[in-house]
């Protein structure tokens, strides 16, 4: 920061310091006279920011550093945006649009311009603020829906009522802050043309879209209820927290994204802490709409502790709000990006906004845990309120302490039995596993599901969503055909497709009925941590097992990942069980035949996006693929048959407008099996340096993988290294108890273990 502008923060804040001893203990509370002579009688602000939280800031300005960087940086964006003058546009476009794109930074500007009226004490915020409302104003009532019909819910300042809510979140906190500057009666014209006209037509004329439970409904619950407290407008409050009682939604109706209207009688900001949080925290439709959900969960949460504090919203269902931040910290990798389980766009991370006021949140009102202070840290910036005073001061003092992600098991569901999600670390690598339940509809249909990271880089692969949020010319940054057609689809992800048709045959309405339940999960033990996973509803009359383990064994440079997908069924069938990994192929020890023309390896369910670039039959004892990837290499080593079938695919087959990425798969393909196990490694090993041209441990430390025994009760696993010294992974498949004494007789050989598994030294 530069020395004028802290001399300038230094005399903000000794300014400040005399306004807050002669005059803000007035202006701020009952009866004050604002600028029109009207009494009032009630105190702003009072959602986010506070009248008591103003006084604390303005008493730290210039000795707080984070705060007063993210001040300096709030003031000259707005200063800039009050320069360049006022644009109200009419809308007409989607996402990515100019309409759109403006009415979104009106938003955004007009929360912090209300805050920085509070902060600095000056007035030209304020009038900024309150011009631009009046121009809202002035068209609010006379505007139609938008001209775009794609939505299932229409707005009127945008093509769906979700982003007109976006809206009506920021701008409450915007008028809670000059809501004394205003005169009775322009408050009384903007609350009469444009907030209660407004929060009627996000609720009452569009129940499809506000009485539910969805992510959508969160953000129009939370639009509804903060300017009901601005306003002391109970009816709109209690619309907020319990939906609109006796609402007829049409049950045919459905969102942009396919998923069917809530009808189950549960709406409001309280059903939807209720229904989509599991009592560990993970939020059903995945981290990537978690993070975008959170905002509004959080800053109304705010609004209600400090309006309506004997609600005690942030004790409900358990402290619910406070754990699913930490859960969705823990739900990313070691770049801080968010593993795209679900709808997921890559690279979303807790460095985005929503994250920096759910961090801030939690340090403030759940404990002040030191920890968060780390990742707030990383952020570089806080909330211009009470909980971002409150992560500054915690900051300058010292107090911050690494925040350290470990193995973790989170369950799905609202009463936590709907399977889940397991994260197991070990060193630099991360396993990401997906036992869950459908997760509405932006979930994918994709159980037992895994995906691989080694610091921060996707090993194997989830390809998350087709779409380019808010880039206008792929869709209007809208959802793309191909989501459907392929990321939705079971093929698109690592695990196991059964006749080329996918889990619950692709349809949301049997997918929503089901979920995988957890085995077992074991992270207690550093070196060998695993979760086990059963899906019986996928296909039915078939079962699949699927165990995964991360193992740090001092014959290899680093932890492997062993998987074994246990398989059962009534029928004889295909399975096809892809391995989606990122790099360039290096070595295969099986001869495979390139075709001199690709075609798509099948026509629907997603197989019609993959293009066959290599086709290999199977050795008889192991198939290995070497690949190169981010300077360091990997190697896949799988038990195979002579008749399985090895395919290399690559992504982008009938797909004309290139909405989709060109990435490779191998795909293991085992024909006419009833009873089946597919067991797979992955190693991580080596690395090779372009500025030396040198490569380190490029080959694999795995000289075999067999299956000794598999039957119902146990299957054994021996994994023998280069320096021929074999273990045994025994693990459980019925009895899985913790407390359950196995004995089980290999090779002539006899082991004896407690617990779910055992790894044992092979001697």
């Amino acid at each position: 920061m530069g020395k004028r502008l802290q001399s300038k923060i230094l005399i903000f804040a000794l300014i400040t310091n005399v306004f807050t001893v002669f005059s803000y203990q007035i202006e701020n509370t009952a009866n004050i006279v604002n600028n029109d002579n009207i009494v009032s009688n009630v105190i702003h602000p009072k959602l986010i920011l506070t009248a008591q939280g103003v006084e604390d800031i303005r008493e730290q300005l210039g000795s707080i550093p984070i705060f007063d960087k993210t001040l300096a940086k709030v003031k000259a964006e707005v200063d800039a945006e009050i320069t360049a003058g006022i644009e109200v546009p009419i809308p007409k476009d989607y996402s990515g649009g100019y309409t759109h794109v403006r009415h979104k930074q009106n938003w955004v500007i007009l929360q912090k311009a209300g805050v920085l009226y509070q902060l600095l004490d000056d007035e030209k915020y304020a009038k900024y603020v309150k011009d631009m409302l009046m121009q809202y104003e002035a068209i609010y009532k006379t505007l139609p829906v938008h001209p775009k019909t794609r939505s299932y819910a229409r707005g009127k300042l945008f093509w769906q009522c979700l982003n007109d809510s976006n809206w009506l979140v920021y701008v409450s906190q915007a008028y809670d802050c000059i809501y004394n500057y205003l005169t009775k009666a322009e408050r009384t014209r903007l609350e009469t043309n444009l907030f209660r006209p407004f929060a009627d037509f996000i609720s009452i004329e569009n129940p499809q879209f506000y009485n539910r439970v969805h992510n959508h409904s969160t953000w129009g619950n939370a639009a509804v209820g903060m300017i009901g407290l601005v306003m002391d407008d109970d009816e709109l409050i209690q619309r907020a927290l319990y939906g609109i009682p006796g609402a007829d939604l049409d049950r045919n109706a459905k969102d942009d994204d396919g998923g069917y209207i809530n009808k189950d009688g549960k709406a409001g900001f309280l059903a939807n802490i209720e229904e989509p949080f599991s009592p560990d925290g993970y939020y059903n439709e995945g981290p990537y709409y978690q993070r975008y959900a959170m905002y509004p969960f959080l800053i109304f949460a705010e609004a209600l502790h400090h309006v309506k504090p004997e609600l005690g919203i942030f004790n409900y269902k358990g402290g619910v709000l406070l754990k699913s931040i930490n859960a969705l910290l823990n739900l990313s990798d070691a770049d801080g990006d968010f593993f795209p389980l679900n709808d997921g766009q890559k690279g979303m991370s807790y460095y985005t906004s929503a994250l920096v006021t759910a961090v801030d949140i939690s340090y403030h009102f759940g404990g002040q845990n030191p920890e968060l202070l780390s990742i707030a840290k990383e952020q570089d910036r806080v909330l211009l309120d009470d909980s971002g005073l409150a992560v500054a001061l915690g900051i300058k003092n010292g107090f911050q302490e690494p925040f350290n992600k470990k193995s973790i098991n989170l369950s799905d569901g609202p009463d936590g039995t709907q399977g889940g999600v397991s994260i197991l670390r070990t060193e630099d690598l991360e396993l990401a596993f997906k036992y869950a339940a459908q997760g509405s509809s932006h979930g994918h249909y994709d159980k037992l599901s895994f995906s691989l990271y080694e610091k921060g880089e996707e090993v194997i692969q989830d390809y998350g969503l087709a779409r380019f949020v808010n880039i206008e010319q792929k869709g209007g940054g809208n959802y793309l055909k191909e989501n459907k057609t392929w990321a939705k689809q079971t093929i698109a992800h690592n695990t196991v497709t059964q006749n080329e048709t996918s889990h619950f045959t692709g349809k949301y309405d049997i997918g929503s009925l089901h979920h995988s339940d957890l085995h077992y999960f074991s992270s207690e033990n550093k070196n060998v941590q695993v979760v086990s996973a059963i899906e019986e509803n996928a296909y039915p009359g078939t079962t699949m097992l699927r165990t995964m383990a991360i193992i740090k064994d001092a014959d290899f440079e680093k932890p492997y990942m062993l998987d074994i997908m246990k398989i059962t069924s009534n029928k004889a069938n295909q399975y096809d069980l892809p391995f989606y990994f990122l790099g360039q192929v290096l070595q295969t020890n099986f001869e495979y035949k390139t075709p001199q023309t690709l075609k798509p390896l099948g026509t629907e369910n997603g197989y019609q996006h993959l293009f066959v670039e290599g086709i290999a039959s199977g050795n008889n004892d192991n198939s290995k693929l070497s690949w190169l990837n981010d300077n360091k290499f990997y190697t896949l080593t799988s038990v195979t048959r002579a008749n399985d079938e090895l395919l290399f695919t690559r992504i982008g087959a009938n797909d004309p407008d290139f909405n989709l990425r060109r990435e490779p798969a191998i795909l293991m393909r085992r024909k006419n099996s009833k009873q089946t196990t597919f067991v797979s490694t992955i190693e991580a090993h080596g690395s090779y340096s372009p500025v030396t041209e040198s490569a380190v441990n490029s080959n694999s430390s795995i000289k075999a993988v067999k299956i000794l025994l598999d039957t119902d009760d146990y299957t054994v696993i021996a994994i023998t290294s280069v320096k021929d010294n074999t273990k045994l992974f025994i693990t459980a498949n019925r009895d899985a108890m913790q407390s359950t004494v196995h004995k089980l007789v290999v090779d002539q050989k006899e082991f004896t273990w407690e617990g779910s598994f055992v790894l044992i030294e092979n001697k």
